[in-house]
């Protein structure tokens, strides 16, 4: 008997059949990626933390061996731990916020005073390219972290903050262009430090 492919019965048939194969190769493909691709996030978040403890530029090879090296994650606290190779002591908070157009996120690093700013490193997902984007982008704008503290003098609630054309021992200036995202870094360190208030303290 002839195969009437011009069938309904035919197309349906046919069509049913094409998609779950396409669907198990992509289910094949993607859990055979899946580990490489742990891998290479688990590698670039490694990498981000290094780069607020001004260990930047960074081969892979160097990087892996380098995190494994100084770097200990503190589960109970959600810090890493991390003993440079003089035998310092720093501390790497992880944040997260919302910016403009999607998250955003740091990586702070603090010296063992649990005051003083030692590094920082800031990541996003979409902000704008040449503006907002400056925060990951702008080395020298992450560098200006440095030597900065999280509290006033005095006071004992977060101060470190990112305002326009301010430029003291608590604040950053803004990134020029960019006030929403500007807003929305100082709004992340101020709520999500403002959650490591027991640590900081200890």
């Amino acid at each position: 008997m002839k195969l009437n492919t011009n069938s309904n019965a035919y197309i349906i048939i046919y069509s049913t059949i094409l998609v779950l194969i396409v669907a198990f190769l992509l289910a094949f493909v993607s859990q055979t990626l899946k580990p490489m691709q742990d891998a290479n996030v688990a590698l670039d978040t490694q990498k981000q933390i290094l780069n607020s403890l001004n260990l930047r530029g960074l081969s892979d090879e160097d990087a892996r061996a380098t995190y494994e090296k100084i770097v200990k994650y503190d589960e109970a606290e959600n810090v890493y731990v991390c003993t440079l190779e003089n035998g310092d002591v720093k501390y790497v908070l992880p944040l997260k916020g919302q910016g403009m157009w999607g998250g955003i996120s740091c990586f702070l690093a603090i010296d063992s005073d649990k005051n003083t700013v030692y590094g920082a490193y800031f990541n996003h997902e979409s902000e704008t390219a040449g503006l907002g984007a400056e925060i990951k982008d702008n080395e020298d704008w992450q560098n200006k972290f440095q030597g900065k503290t999280l509290f006033a003098a005095g006071d004992a609630a977060i101060a470190l903050s990112v305002e326009k054309n301010v430029n003291n021992e608590t604040t950053v200036d803004a990134v020029t262009g960019a006030t929403v995202t500007s807003t929305a870094v100082s709004k992340m360190l101020q709520e999500q430090l403002a959650k490591y208030m027991d640590f900081l303290k200890k």
